[in-house]
């Protein structure tokens, strides 16, 4: 049974920092590329940050050079270190990995932004 399990989530103020973790179960880890999604309501779900399993990484214009994915195949687990953060950025944020489509979802961790 495949398992997404993220953490780290909650309310902080703008300019804070968090960092989310997903912890992987179920599956060879490494082989898989990690997404990190968003959805903010009334909003599409969105990709954020995607690190390959060769540790390529890619960012939405929005979050770049704020945020940064990272991956411990050790422990499979996957994060995403959030940085000055903005009230625009409060979402569910969730967990995806793929190889090909559709993948594993995890069941998200709310971060919200606010003073």
């Amino acid at each position: 049974q495949v398992q997404l399990v993220e953490s780290g989530g909650g309310l902080v103020q703008p300019g804070g920092s968090l960092r989310l973790s997903c912890a992987a179960s179920g599956i060879i880890f490494r082989f898989y590329t990690m997404d990190w999604y968003r959805q903010a309501p009334g909003k599409q779900r969105e990709l954020v940050a995607r690190i390959t399993r060769d540790g390529t990484t890619n960012y939405a214009d929005s979050v770049k050079g704020r945020f940064t994915i990272s991956r411990d195949n050790a422990k499979n687990t996957v994060y995403l270190q959030m940085n000055s953060l903005k009230p625009e950025d409060t979402a569910v944020y969730y967990c995806h990995a793929a190889i090909g489509s559709p993948g594993y979802w995890g069941q998200g961790t709310q971060v919200a932004v606010s003073s």
